[in-house]
């Protein structure tokens, strides 16, 4: 059972999907697909445009630095994904100004006012929604809101990788929302996705930027149902069973169903005396603190199947995290919260008296 929080598990309708044979990306067959496919990732991003690129999420996260980082960059680090941003800054030599918090502590959206209104040169902002690093979920609506208050131009990008498909974002204030496959969407990696704002399509019309991960490029040539490159044919075949599936269950009832797992899965883990890890916990993911995660990570995969994540850097054996993204069943986290409370038994942690399977269950009525 893969519950790791990228990749996710790949159902068998998007299998048989991308088994499909390979069609060729310049024909009028394409193009239908193209667009059928795209008019419902709009609705899934509600978001005016979008472009889809052939990479992983970190991509299009370079994508964005390049196309709307023309004077200073203000990045949000509390996690690897958010360094990942200043990373790019570094390699693109786009100039930034970093707000660092510790991987469980999200950011203040007064601090990055008075960040602002220090710095006037900043003209963009960059904030993961969730920080799947330590599972937090940072208010980026709230930062987006408060940025444009002070200068409506000022573009805000928001990664949403480990969000969208999870929960509504609301993007009002938003100008760029990256998704990635490999996520909530369910499929292979490979591929990224960069919803934009008005606003945002805008600016691009003065700052094209970059050779194949050209936002402006891929933007003009989508509009016309096709790709300024090769398209990954049969990633987009997939996602397009994937959009459907999500639309025939409807995204608020998706929505709701993993803000209810999560929870559920959070106050399971609770009762059993175990710790959160994230201050703000996003809903992608479940993030435990525990020091003796790998002996807990081991046991489930070998005596239970079950594949979860564990932390990174500092984090390293400290944490562990159990993915809430897809559809993934009740009755598979439950098998997941009941497996970690025998796990806990075998250590000499805690005796074991199902306590989780109570809780889970209870949170579903």
């Amino acid at each position: 059972m893969l519950l790791t929080p990228g990749p996710t598990a790949v159902p068998e309708f998007v299998r048989n999907a991308m088994s499909k044979q390979t069609i060729h990306h310049r024909t009028k067959e394409f193009e239908l697909l193209f667009k059928d496919t795209k008019d419902m990732l709009l609705k899934l991003l509600n978001m005016p445009e979008c472009v889809i690129f052939a990479s992983s999420g970190t991509g299009a996260m370079e994508a964005c630095v390049a196309s709307f980082c023309q004077s200073k960059a203000l990045v949000i680090n509390s996690g690897k994904f958010g360094e990942r941003f200043a990373k790019i800054c570094v390699a693109l030599d786009k100039p930034y100004v970093e707000i660092i918090n510790d991987w469980d502590t999200a950011v203040c959206v007064d601090e990055i006012k008075q960040t602002i209104l220090a710095h006037k040169d900043i003209d963009s902002v960059f904030v993961q929604v969730c920080e799947s690093a330590g599972g937090l979920r940072h208010p980026a609506e709230g930062i987006a809101k408060a940025v444009k208050n002070i200068d409506k131009n000022i573009v805000v990008v928001a990664d949403g990788i480990t969000a969208v498909g999870v929960e509504s974002i609301d993007t009002t204030y938003i100008d760029a929302l990256i998704a990635g496959s490999q996520k909530a969407l369910m499929l292979p990696p490979g591929l990224s996705v960069v919803g934009l704002s008005r606003q945002a399509v805008k600016t691009l019309e003065s700052c094209s930027a970059g050779y194949y991960l050209n936002i402006k490029a891929e933007l003009d040539k989508q509009r016309q149902n096709t790709t300024a490159y090769t398209a990954p044919t049969t990633l987009i075949l997939g996602l397009q069973a994937v959009l459907r599936a999500m639309s025939d269950i409807g995204f608020d009832t998706i929505y709701r169903q993993t803000k209810n797992r999560a929870k559920a899965t959070r106050d399971s883990l609770s009762a059993l005396g175990l710790q959160i890890y994230p201050k703000t916990p996003a809903d992608a993911m479940t993030t435990i603190y525990h020091e003796r995660s790998n002996d807990i990570r081991a046991m489930l995969k070998n005596n239970f199947d079950i594949n979860i994540a564990g932390g990174q850097d500092h984090l390293a054996g400290k944490i562990f995290r159990i993915n809430h993204m897809g559809f993934v069943r009740d009755y598979e986290a439950v098998w997941v919260v009941n497996a970690i409370e025998i796990c806990l038994d075998k250590l000499g942690l805690r005796q074991f008296d199902g306590t989780a399977n109570k809780i889970y269950a209870k949170g579903l009525l």
